[in-house]
């Protein structure tokens, strides 16, 4: 399920910078994480190509880090400098257009890698409770779920085993049996 860092379009940049990238993604602690995340915002705002691929070596990167050392140097960098350029946005536009498509794009991709990945911690925490309130939203909210775990092309892997756990996880009234533990989250703690 892991991408290798073989997996990732980095060839546009200097084989310096390839390999910064590279070790970042296996090993964030052992390189300087707000250089990665300037060269990852600069590039994808000079390139709407690198843009789409930057979404998901952030996820890799964030992941890395957070299984690594629990940190998140590499995620506050990233969204503080996402911020200053929000914040100029105007200028954006105004100097170069396709900067500002190449922005919306990198930051879309960003946050489709994260929003699986946030909706499936919430409903861990809050689920049981929502059902409670709400059962006739909770049963939308999985039929959709189901529906875009089996129907929706172009989701990758990860994303769809998170929705298969929380179904799984809602049918067995909001617990995973040991069995159903083991098989999602042992490849993740490898």
């Amino acid at each position: 399920m892991e991408n290798t860092t073989d997996d990732y379009k980095i060839q546009s940049f200097d084989l310096d910078t390839q390999m910064l990238l590279k070790t970042a993604l296996k090993d964030p602690s052992s390189v300087n994480l707000v250089k990665v995340s300037n060269i990852i915002v600069d590039q994808s705002l000079k390139d709407q190509v690198f843009s789409k691929e930057a979404g998901r070596i952030c996820y890799t990167i964030v992941q890395a880090e957070a299984k690594q050392s629990n940190g998140s140097v590499f995620r506050r960098n990233m969204l503080n400098r996402l911020q200053q350029e929000f914040k100029n946005r105007e200028e954006m536009r105004g100097r170069s257009l396709q900067e500002w498509v190449c922005y919306v794009t990198f930051i879309c991709n960003v946050f489709d890698y994260l929003k699986v990945d946030c909706l499936v911690l919430q409903l861990h925490r809050i689920g049981e409770q929502l059902e409670k309130v709400n059962s006739p939203r909770m049963d939308e909210l999985f039929f959709l779920l189901r529906d875009g775990f089996l129907l929706q092309e172009g989701l990758s892997s990860m994303a769809r085993l998170l929705l298969l756990e929380i179904l799984e996880f809602r049918a067995g009234g909001w617990l995973l049996s040991g069995t159903a533990h083991k098989y999602y989250y042992s490849e993740i703690a490898d």
